[in-house]
């Protein structure tokens, strides 16, 4: 038994041990979560939808797989017309990558998120993402604006769109849960640089002497 339709991933019986366990657990209740959702069963106003979400087992997670979720069905209602939308916000996000313009960049990073939820038809996980995307914004676009980071974050669009465009839901979840690791370890990178930064410029005043040099 491994991954369910559209990337849903099935418990594993012989898992072993307790981070196994919580993983084996966090991934049935992200099932469940998405099951949830295309049943039509999350409605708006439930305390689910944005503070159990983020408490049970995280803003990203809970992102993580809503996203999936949305750009599979995207996949499954693809048309020539919404491709052509996709393709053309794609094509758009190279150029500006390629100007250098990374505020450009950021725009229609959010536009194609935004177009992908709207064309996957699914109206409470779109909300809900938007909600719990309202909580890491400010950190994902610091993260957009760190040089070379939309160079390593084109392909992985690229790949997504490709995905829906295509009518493959699962590549379409695939990809875009890749992306959205992708983004959970540069912010932890991007965290432990300025924490260290911090930590050196705490020194640096405490004991010039021993300030780190370039």
């Amino acid at each position: 038994m491994g991954q369910s339709s559209h990337g849903g991933v099935a418990d594993h019986g012989s898992d072993r041990g307790p981070g196994r366990r919580d993983g084996a657990a966090h991934r049935r209740v992200l099932a469940s979560l998405r099951d949830q959702v295309l049943r039509g069963e999350l409605v708006p106003g439930q305390r689910l939808v944005e503070a159990e979400l983020a408490g049970q087992f995280g803003v990203t997670r809970a992102r993580m797989a809503l996203e999936g979720l949305c750009a599979a069905r995207a996949a499954d209602r693809m048309t020539s017309a919404a491709a052509e939308e996709l393709l053309a916000l794609a094509a758009m996000m190279r150029e500006v990558v390629v100007a250098g313009d990374v505020l450009a960049y950021s725009d229609l990073n959010h536009q194609l998120h935004w177009r992908i939820r709207e064309i996957s038809g699914q109206r409470i996980a779109a909300q809900t993402i938007e909600r719990l995307r309202g909580q890491s914004v400010r950190h994902q676009f610091r993260l957009a604006l760190q040089p070379g980071r939309p160079a390593v974050s084109l392909p992985e669009h690229e790949r997504i769109v490709a995905a829906i465009v295509n009518s493959d839901p699962d590549a379409a979840e695939q990809a875009m849960r890749d992306h959205l690791r992708s983004v959970v370890e540069a912010l932890k990178v991007a965290a432990q640089d300025q924490d260290w930064t911090s930590r050196a410029s705490r020194a640096s005043v405490r004991h010039p002497d021993r300030a780190p040099s370039g």
